[in-house]
């Protein structure tokens, strides 16, 4: 059986800011934040990165919106259609 490399990383080059600003900050900041996270550099960039794509990147894939009235018609079907009940509470 032939043997298989281990796959190189993938690597991204990234260059640092002379001063923190909204949008980057400085190595030293990296520095600062790696220490009090226990981290290395590297990982206190990732943990960052992770953190922010949790805030900001939906968890889930977005659905195709509200039933059609065929669809609702196929619901109400298989769910026995309307029994002259109606909803007394609701979450909307």
């Amino acid at each position: 059986s032939a043997m298989t490399s281990p796959r190189a990383p993938d690597k991204f080059l990234l260059s640092f800011k002379s001063n923190d600003t909204r949008m980057g900050v400085t190595r030293a900041t990296v520095a600062r934040l790696a220490e009090e996270l226990g981290l290395n550099e590297t990982q206190a960039i990732h943990y960052a990165l992770k953190r922010l794509a949790s805030e900001i990147l939906p968890a889930y894939e977005p659905d195709e919106g509200l039933p059609t009235s065929k669809e609702l018609r196929a619901i109400q079907a298989t769910a026995g259609g309307r029994s002259g009940k109606r909803v007394v509470s609701s979450l909307f």
